[in-house]
């Protein structure tokens, strides 16, 4: 058993979870796993603004999906700007504290990033905990393909301007998008070139409703502001 949590703990996995498209097919590839059970979502909320960091999405999304998909989440609430030594001691001080503090293990859905992966595998070494990456070193454009045929549903929710063209706000991520994404730019926006919001999937219960509302732009990046609900 890993140093620190019980041996019934090892088969538990916390995923962290930014409600996009590489969470949603880490926690498919999670679920297919007889040997794992995923018993909590993880997200960092930006305190001030009550929205998943970086992504950019309302916080209350997020609790819907994760209500959704019949998993409790636990929210983690950084201040902005926070230094890297005050995300690490909040996080310590998470997963010290029930219900991460009975979890092994946890998983996360970077790609092919090694300095990403690199510093969380240090930050859950330091609780005596593993990191695991289901989806690591896999094709991207297959992983888009493989989004599609299970049938998630994400929609682009921000953009680096730099990397791509306005028009990718608010689409659908799917082979289509993929096609029309400029040379050099990741299938899965995996370079930060975009981020998306996951509205229905196989593992959820029912769809998360929401319609696009006004577009923010913010330290060189642009938001698309999902509310809650139907729309008008």
């Amino acid at each position: 058993p890993t140093l620190g949590v019980s041996a019934a703990a090892d088969r538990r996995v916390a995923l962290s979870w930014s409600g996009g498209k590489d969470s949603a097919l880490a926690l498919d590839a999670l679920a297919a796993d007889a040997e794992l059970e995923v018993v909590a979502l993880l997200t960092t909320i930006d305190r001030a603004r009550d929205r998943v960091s970086i992504h950019g999405v309302r916080a209350q999304l997020v609790r819907a999906q994760a209500r959704a998909l019949g998993l409790p989440l636990v929210e983690i609430a950084l201040p902005d700007p926070c230094p890297n030594a005050v995300y690490e001691r909040i996080m310590a001080e998470a997963l010290a504290r029930p219900p991460l503090s009975g979890v092994a293990t946890f998983a996360f859905g970077d790609l092919f990033l090694a300095d990403v992966r690199a510093y969380r595998e240090d930050m859950v070494a330091r609780a005596a905990r593993r990191a695991l990456f289901p989806l690591w070193g896999q094709d991207t454009h297959a992983l888009v393909r493989r989004l599609v045929q299970r049938g998630w549903e994400a929609v682009v929710v921000c953009i680096d301007p730099q990397a791509v063209p306005g028009d990718t706000l608010g689409r659908r991520v799917d082979q289509a998008l993929v096609s029309s994404l400029p040379e050099g730019v990741d299938p899965c926006g995996e370079n930060g070139e975009f981020h998306s919001f996951v509205r229905a999937g196989p593992l959820m219960s029912h769809p998360v409703v929401a319609h696009p509302g006004r577009t923010v732009e913010r330290d060189g990046r642009i938001f698309l502001d999902l509310v809650p609900g139907p729309g008008p």
